[in-house]
């Protein structure tokens, strides 16, 4: 595992930060070409919306991995900020494509669709972490403040999840899948904070 993290170290986290792009550069490119079916908008905005969780999870499984010995601390960030910038934009293509900036529809659809709200509470947590997500703001808060604040991520990931679950009805496969990854980083979490308790 030393030799893994060693390699690990020489990989610049522009690797990741590009390479969180490359979802929305062919979402660009299928949407100029056609290919997104009869109904783009609504792939346009579930792609975002997955993308958004799927780099959210991949942030929380970085503690996991570092426990059993893999260290990637050094791309959790720009895991992080990913994830926010792809939520962002599932709520931008909601508000702006399928919504069409209608606010009095917006509105409407909050009383009769429940899991937009509980999708917004998933945006509005992720960005308080992507404002403090700078060295800067880590020396401001201290590290103790800021890792408290940035537990909303795990907020955010069931926000999301149950979002996702709610919005395809009824118990499709995928979305459960999620919802099980994210219930296991939740175990993990709490799993390890007691152990870490017991020992002091």
């Amino acid at each position: 595992m030393d030799r893994v993290n060693g390699a690990l170290r020489r990989v610049p986290t522009a690797v990741v930060w590009i390479g969180g792009l490359v979802p929305l550069c062919w979402l660009v490119w299928a949407t100029v070409a056609n290919t997104l079916g009869p109904d783009p908008v609504k792939v346009i905005e579930h792609s975002l919306g997955l993308w958004g969780l799927q780099f959210l999870i991949a942030s929380l499984c970085i503690a996991p991995l570092r426990r059993v010995g893999l260290n990637l601390i050094r791309f959790r960030r720009a895991l992080g900020v990913t994830a926010f910038f792809y939520v962002a934009l599932h709520f931008l293509a909601w508000v702006i494509l399928d919504m069409g900036l209608r606010w009095d529809e917006i509105i409407a659809d909050l009383y009769k669709r429940p899991y937009v709200i509980i999708g917004m509470v998933g945006l509005l947590c992720l960005i308080p972490l992507a404002v403090t997500s700078t060295n800067g703001m880590i020396r401001r808060m201290g590290p103790i403040g800021w890792r408290r604040l940035h537990r909303l991520a795990y907020v955010a990931a069931v926000a999301g999840t149950v979002h996702f679950v709610v919005l395809v009805k009824g118990w499709q496969t995928e979305p459960l899948v999620y919802a099980a990854a994210v219930f296991v980083l939740l175990m993990f979490r709490l799993f390890g904070r007691r152990q870490s308790m017991a020992r002091a």
